[in-house]
């Protein structure tokens, strides 16, 4: 009787809600889980890379507008030099020892302002890090994991949060040229032997999105917009390729020519190669 008095709108709403209770019910702990989204990564942070010449590699980046923000040293030497893209991201450089004498990518790290909830996220879905959360050299949280094999082996990941008091920290709104050619890195690509295994890598185990538009594109979980792109090993080998932003390709190729820096341009990009023939790609975004 109750039902039969209530109006056509209540009875409808109210099936609406009994069909989504019954469907709470059905829905075992595994999907629930699976509806969860991954916690959110604030975007790239860094790539690491390999340099025959420090100095020189330092220099060719100045010429860019990117500035040396610090460096860490031991007995004198310099072993980590941190270039400045934004207050939040970095190209970290590595000179050659008698030990790593092999240039060319290292590693690529991504930021979160809750470094603990990515960790224990993939703790649940059972993915592993390489160690607990720790701080690293440079005053930041940060833990790491084995990923996919690049061309010299596994790829090392890292995640980082920036902490107060820390050197990235305490740099921010310094060592930021006038003249960078380029604002923010948008898109680190990723040389990989198997590039369908380093795919599903990144879009099961890390909850990455593939971009709707082109293959082998992922989006950073989040809404940073950033990227990583999967290609062969055979298409970059050792190398890395980076893409960063630029609000004008015109200006930015005027930077370049005023600091007098080869470049290749085509109809949307403009491509310039460092010293040790990583790829810096700038395009519009």
């Amino acid at each position: 009787m109750l039902r039969q008095s209530l109006s056509p709108r209540a009875r409808s709403l109210g099936s609406i809600a009994l069909l989504a209770i019954v469907s709470l019910l059905f829905i075992g702990p595994s999907m629930a889980q699976s509806i969860q989204q991954a916690p959110p990564l604030d975007g790239i942070a860094h790539i690491a890379i390999r340099v025959h010449n420090l100095d020189a590699a330092r220099d060719f980046y100045k010429k860019l507008g990117f500035d040396e923000a610090f460096a860490l040293s031991k007995d004198g030497a310099v072993y980590q030099s941190f270039i400045k893209l934004d207050d939040r991201q970095f190209i970290e450089l590595y000179p050659t020892t008698a030990k790593d004498s092999e240039i060319g990518f290292l590693h690529l790290c991504f930021e979160s302002d809750n470094l603990q909830a990515v960790y224990n996220d993939y703790i649940a879905r059972g993915v592993h890090p390489n160690f607990k959360i720790r701080k690293a050299g440079a005053g930041n949280l940060l833990f790491t994991m084995k990923g996919p094999l690049q061309a010299t082996g596994p790829q090392n990941i890292e995640y980082t949060q920036y902490m107060p008091g820390s050197r990235h920290y305490s740099d921010r709104g310094q060592h930021l040229g006038a003249d960078r050619v380029g604002t923010k890195l948008v898109s680190v690509t990723l040389a990989m032997q198997d590039p369908v295994a380093a795919r599903e890598f990144y879009l099961k185990q890390l909850e990455f999105t593939p971009d709707a538009h082109r293959l082998g594109v992922f989006d950073l979980p989040g809404t940073s917009g950033e990227q990583v792109e999967i290609v062969p090993v055979a298409s970059l080998g050792s190398k890395g390729r980076i893409t960063l932003a630029t609000v004008s390709l015109k200006d930015s190729a005027r930077l370049l020519k005023q600091a007098h820096v080869v470049f290749k341009k085509s109809r949307r990009s403009l491509t310039v190669t460092d010293p040790d023939g990583n790829l810096i790609v700038l395009e519009t975004r």
